[in-house]
């Protein structure tokens, strides 16, 4: 089992590590502090939102986004390529870069390379992403081949930028379902040189059986002394399939939006809270987690805060399952 660990100006990550994602300078329904009781070494904070909100000057004028969102451990922002890219009929994509509409107020912008990492130096993260063009899945093997291209083009713009002494760069493998353009592709994001590697451009609609194929054939590709991170994957089925492959790094909403949705992770599988027969369940969530949900709660109570809509159903169903995901990185870690 492969385990790395790599050192930013804010703390040690140790690996295979999961990121919770702050999207907006906060892990939703969770503070800082309980983060950190749950296990979290390092979180995600996302480029787009918080470029439109507050704007990443305000942060830095803030002391940037550590200072910003009280957390002082590592922080990876995105490059809010995905974000973008997502906008579908609200952007259009050219060599440049990417114009598209706010989705707050439909305000016209553009994305730049250049512009994601002076965004990016300015929230102060220690771990930035190069800007990326992530296609949606087709097996339109030219189009996804100019997309790959567009990719490296700006791969190369981010690695010209100044970034602050501190901040680490990843660059990002696309080349969709094709292992041959993920082969080229990283070839050529190692002749740039970059301080860690993603793959990107999955999770986004492909058959699992896909997605499995190409990390599994294409993570051996990725050089060993680099961290290496699979983007916005997953389940802790998918999770356990790529820590097998050599992956690293790993973020997904999936925890905290799940947990707003009353499901949640246990050593017994999933439950759904909200369902009539936990209403008067005295057991805990899960016997085998330690986390201050279960060590606090029944399922009945936990139940009863989702029905009623209390704003507490949130938070300590987030606790767990972000505690049930930290824990799974750390048995991992445990492994031969």
């Amino acid at each position: 089992m492969r385990r790395i660990s790599f050192t930013t100006e804010h703390g040690t990550i140790e690996c295979p590590q999961f990121m919770p994602v702050g999207t907006q300078a906060t892990v939703k329904a969770l503070t800082p502090q309980q983060l950190k009781d749950a296990g979290a070494q390092t979180v995600l904070a996302n480029t787009y939102h918080l470029y439109l909100r507050p704007g990443h000057q305000t942060v830095e004028k803030l002391g940037g986004l550590h200072s910003f969102m009280g957390w002082d451990r590592p922080i990876l922002t995105d490059s809010g390529g995905f974000q973008v890219f997502s906008l579908a009929s609200l952007r259009k994509v050219t060599d440049a870069g990417v114009e598209f509409q706010s989705h707050l107020d439909g305000s016209r912008h553009f994305f730049s390379p250049e512009l994601s990492m002076e965004i990016q130096k300015s929230l102060g993260s220690d771990i930035v992403m190069a800007f990326d063009e992530c296609p949606p899945y087709t097996l339109d093997k030219k189009q996804i081949a100019q997309s790959m291209e567009r990719t490296l083009n700006w791969a190369k713009q981010c690695r010209n930028f100044k970034l602050k002494p501190h901040q680490k760069l990843f660059g990002i493998v696309q080349g969709g379902m094709f292992l041959d353009l993920r082969q080229e592709c990283i070839e050529k994001l190692i002749s740039i040189d970059f301080d860690g590697y993603a793959l990107g451009g999955l999770s986004i609609g492909e058959p699992i059986e896909q997605m499995y194929e190409v990390v599994k054939n294409v993570t051996p590709f990725l050089p060993e002394d680099k961290p290496r991170y699979l983007m916005g994957v997953g389940t802790p089925e998918d999770l356990i399939f790529g820590v097998k492959c050599g992956i690293d790094l790993f973020d997904c909403v999936m925890p905290t939006r799940n947990a707003r949705n009353g499901q949640l992770f246990a050593s017994t599988g999933k439950i759904n809270i909200k369902n009539a027969q936990y209403a008067e369940d005295p057991n805990p969530l899960d016997p085998k987690c330690n986390c201050y949900t279960c060590k606090n709660f029944s399922r009945a109570y936990l139940r009863h805060l989702y029905v009623a809509k209390e704003i507490l159903s949130a938070t300590l169903n987030s606790i767990h399952n972000i505690s049930y995901y930290l824990n799974l990185m750390k048995t991992l870690r445990t492994l031969d």
